[in-house]
């Protein structure tokens, strides 16, 4: 459940993109209606409006994810927040712009804040972040942890460059790298966690 209260503003992303795709004449009143007043020249040309009705929203569910938690006087965690601000930012400018290039940064964005975050606190504070999260469930020898971090750094750095290719480098149009936002990176993401599972489990024996 709360895999998918985290991947809330993503998939409502995709499948705002996709319903205002093929409900062209409808998403185009609606964006005239409620975001031309935030666009620059208060125009939107028909062609951006998936992509700038599908960001508002996203921008919104973002928002409505952390109003949520604090009614429920719940833990918000500090990726949340760095994701609110991300999304905030390079969707609010895309909004703006009337530009999808802010947008399709965002990802990348995310993904090397969240590698960066790892790798410095390893090196200037020698902090393994990954064990501090989950050492309270799992008990590993000292350089699985290592080895652990390390590879989330380059996961990370690896998932930002490739959303860079799919969003700008490989010529793609907007409409495969909304679908590889969602099931591309979900999917890369779902296979490396498996992988670390099987990794962890030759060690799990070990620690004990």
């Amino acid at each position: 459940m709360k895999f998918l209260f985290d991947l809330f503003p993503v998939i409502l992303f995709f499948v705002s993109f996709s319903w205002a795709k093929s409900h062209i004449a409808t998403a185009q009143a609606i964006a005239d209606k409620y975001l031309s007043m935030f666009v620059a020249g208060n125009s939107i040309p028909e062609s951006s409006v998936p992509i700038l009705l599908a960001t508002a929203l996203a921008i919104v569910a973002s928002v409505l994810q952390i109003v949520y938690l604090l009614a429920r006087r719940r833990k918000i965690e500090a990726t949340l927040w760095v994701s609110l601000i991300v999304i905030t930012v390079f969707g609010g400018a895309t909004i703006y712009f009337g530009s999808e290039e802010f947008i399709k940064w965002k990802p990348t964005v995310l993904y090397w804040l969240f590698g960066a975050a790892l790798l410095i606190a390893s090196l200037a504070f020698k902090k393994n972040l990954i064990r501090s999260m989950m050492e309270k469930k799992v008990q590993l020898p000292d350089p699985v942890w290592k080895k652990l971090n390390t590879a989330w750094i380059v996961f990370f750095a690896f998932m930002g460059v490739l959303n860079l290719y799919v969003a700008f480098w490989g010529g793609y149009e907007t409409a495969t790298w909304v679908s590889f936002k969602l099931f591309g990176g979900m999917g890369l993401m779902f296979l490396f966690v498996i992988g670390q599972s099987i990794y962890l489990s030759r060690h799990l024996k070990d620690a004990r």
